[in-house]
C-alpha cells in the first residue's frame, strides 16, 4: 500500500510517498520505504491548491500511483474536510474547485487530520524516531500518551490505548496552545506585557512556547530582535562552551522553565501517565531547552501531584519527519479500517 504523507506546518511543509505493510488487524504496520519526498516553505504558496501544485512540480513521483493521501495540517479540522490554520494565511478545503483545475495532480482519497495526531501516531512506534530520554520514568500500562511540542505554535495531541477488537488507537487532538498562559510571578507578569504590547494579541500558548515566543523572549532579556533559529544558535553556541552572557542564560531557563511548565499542565490535564513525548522543531532543534534543569523542576512542581509527576517519563523526538512518518501511519491503520 502506498501513502502519501503531507505535514503542513506554520514554516515548513514536507511531503513523502511512503510503502506500508499491510497492516494486520490491531497492529501498527511497519513503513517498508520512503520512495520520494520534498520540502517546501509553508510560506512559499499563495493557497493550498497552489502548496500542491508545487509539489508536484518539485517531485512527481508523490503522485505515482498513492492509494490514499494523509494531510496533516497544523488547526483543527472540520468535518474532514476543512481546516483553517491559524498559522497560515490560507485554509484548507478539500471541496476547493482550484483542486480540479487544469495543470493540478490528481489526488487519491484524501484524510485530512491535525498535525499533532501525526505525531502522535509516529509515537506508536518510537524504535523508527530519534528519540532523547529527557525525564526518567514508569510508563503504566493502558494509561493515555500525551504528544505535544513548540513549532511555529504550540501543538497538544492526546494518544490513547487501543480498546482492543482490532481497532486501531485513538489520538485526541487539542487547541490548548490557544489557552491563555499561566504566569506566576511579577517578573513574569512584566513579560506578558512585553508580549500583549508587541503582538496586541492574548498571551496564549502559542505566543510563550513556540518560535515566536523564543524570538520574544529574547527580546525581552536582551533588546535584540533576533529570528527564532538566530536564538537557538546563540543559545546552542553558549550550551558547547562559549558561556552565554547572564541575559541569554535567563532566555534560557525561562524557556525551559515555561515549556516545562505547559507540559506538566498538559499531563495533569489528562491523566498521561503512559508518558510525554515532546515533539515539534524547537526543541528537536535545541535540545537544551527541555534538558535545561528548569525544564524537570517545572515539570515535576506541584503542591499536589509532585509524587505522580515524578513517576511519568519524558522523552524528546528529535527527527524532523516524524509527522509524516505518522500520517503514513495513520493512512496504513485508518484508511483500511475505515
Amino acid at each position: 500500500m502506498r501513502v502519501l504523507a503531507a505535514d503542513i506546518g506554520g514554516t515548513n511543509s514536507r511531503f513523502a510517498l511512503y510503502e506500508t505493510d499491510a497492516p494486520a488487524r490491531g497492529h501498527v504496520p511497519r513503513l517498508q520505504d520512503r520512495l520520494c519526498a520534498v520540502r517546501l516553505p509553508t510560506a512559499c504558496a499563495a493557497s493550498f491548491a497552489d502548496l500542491m501544485r508545487r509539489a508536484a512540480v518539485e517531485e512527481p513521483g508523490l503522485f505515482t500511483s498513492p492509494a490514499l493521501l494523509v494531510l496533516a495540517v497544523a488547526g483543527p479540522v472540520r468535518g474532514g474536510r476543512r481546516c483553517t490554520p491559524p498559522n497560515i494565511p490560507w485554509g484548507v478545503d478539500l471541496d476547493d474547485p482550484a483542486l480540479r483545475a487544469p495543470g493540478m495532480p490528481r489526488l487519491p482519497p484524501v484524510l485530512l487530520i491535525n498535525d499533532f495526531v501525526a505525531q502522535a501516531y509516529a509515537c506508536l512506534r518510537p524504535a523508527a524516531l530519534d528519540v532523547l530520554d529527557v525525564l526518567d520514568g514508569h510508563s503504566v500500562p493502558d494509561a493515555p500518551t500525551a504528544v505535544m511540542g513548540a513549532g511555529t505554535g504550540l501543538g497538544k495531541c492526546l494518544l490513547l490505548p487501543s480498546s482492543g477488537g482490532g481497532m486501531p488507537p485513538r489520538a485526541l487532538p487539542s487547541e490548548g496552545g490557544h489557552a491563555l498562559f499561566p504566569f506566576t510571578d511579577e517578573r513574569e507578569m512584566a513579560f506578558a506585557a512585553f508580549v500583549r504590547a508587541h503582538t496586541g494579541r492574548q498571551v496564549i500558548g502559542d505566543l510563550v512556547v513556540s518560535g515566536p515566543g523564543l524570538r520574544l523572549l529574547h527580546a525581552f532579556h536582551t533588546g535584540q530582535w533576533l529570528e527564532p533559529a538566530g536564538v537557538a544558535a546563540r543559545l546552542m553556541t553558549g550550551e558547547q562552551g562559549a558561556g552565554p552572557d547572564h541575559a541569554l542564560s535567563q532566555v534560557l531557563s525561562w524557556f525551559a522553565r515555561f515549556y516545562g511548565r505547559a507540559c506538566r499542565d498538559y499531563v495533569l490535564e489528562t491523566l498521561a501517565l503512559g508518558g510525554l513525548f515532546i515533539a515539534g522543531g524547537v526543541a528537536a532543534a535545541t535540545p537544551v531547552l527541555v534538558t535545561h534543569p528548569a525544564f524537570a523542576e517545572a515539570f515535576r512542581q506541584s503542591d499536589t501531584h509532585a509524587e505522580l509527576l515524578r513517576g511519568v517519563p519524558v522523552r524528546l523526538v528529535r527527527g524532523p519527519d516524524a509527522g509524516l512518518l505518522g500520517a503514513a501511519l495513520y493512512g496504513a491503520l485508518n484508511g483500511v479500517a475505515s
